[in-house]
């Protein structure tokens, strides 16, 4: 049988077997040293989307979350997260304040809005912004998008949007550990696309509270920002959070930071 195989696959470099759940064992003993990527099709895995397999003594596992980083590079993030929002902090404090200031004297109301985001290992956190909306037209959940034009939008709220100065706040909580500078985005609890809550458009969603939130991340570099009008706005910036997570490194922060700044002035920042 072994020998049929062989010359079966020829010069394959992966073979993909779909086949009656009992015969899985004997195939996989067969793949094993036929010297080519082998897999099984096991479709009751799929919703549990998968990201390896593990043992717990000698019973094998599902792999469907990695936990945090190790410890080294815990460490190594927490301390760039320090140097660059320490630094940021007090050169921007001046700039803060100037908005601080302006915000009050534009419309009646706090300086700050608080809203409650999902962070690192889904916890709950009130996440600061500069007030840009009136306050009797706050949404505390989230779930009305802002839109072009929007009516409950401030003179100064549009301003400090479109630059996105109304996130200045977040620095301090990145100081306090609730947040990093590059991470998955924080979202509101109820954040739709195509009208829909995020987690009921993909299974995956609930992965990216792996990391702590951040002030931006790859999926902002990568232009996918503003409201989740489609199924596939959430998708695309999804798909960038968990690739973020599967290859992240310290280098790559310092190239998602030096690549903010490109886009700040965002068209569908409003």
């Amino acid at each position: 049988m072994y020998d049929r195989l062989a010359r079966s696959l020829g010069s394959a470099d992966r073979v993909v077997i779909a086949c009656h759940p009992d015969r899985r064992i004997a195939w996989a003993r067969a793949l094993k040293g036929a010297n080519i990527q082998s897999e099984i099709i096991v479709p009751e895995l799929t919703g549990l989307a998968p990201l390896g397999i593990g043992l717990h003594g000698s019973e094998p596992t599902v792999v469907v979350g990695t936990g945090p980083l190790d410890l080294f590079d815990r460490l190594v993030k927490r301390a760039f997260d320090l140097s660059i929002a320490g630094v940021a902090a007090i050169i921007l404090l001046p700039l803060m304040l100037i908005v601080a200031v302006l915000i009050k004297l534009d419309s009646p109301g706090p300086v700050f809005f608080r809203q409650q985001r999902i962070g690192r290992g889904n916890e709950m956190f009130q996440m600061l912004k500069f007030r840009s909306m009136r306050t009797e037209a706050s949404d505390s959940v989230g779930a009305r998008l802002t839109a072009r034009d929007d009516d409950r939008v401030t003179r100064m709220g549009r301003l400090i949007r479109k630059t996105s100065i109304d996130e200045l706040p977040q620095l301090f909580h990145v100081l306090t550990g609730e947040m990093s500078i590059v991470g998955p985005r924080p979202h509101a609890l109820g954040a739709k696309a195509a009208d829909k809550l995020y987690w009921e458009v993909d299974e995956r969603y609930w992965t990216r509270h792996a990391a702590k939130p951040g002030l931006t991340g790859l999926a902002q570099v990568r232009g996918y920002r503003g409201n989740t009008v489609e199924e596939s706005d959430l998708s695309n910036r999804l798909q960038a959070d968990l690739e973020y997570l599967e290859t992240w490194s310290i280098w790559r922060d310092l190239t998602i930071v030096a690549l903010t700044f490109r886009v700040l002035l965002h068209r569908n920042a409003f």
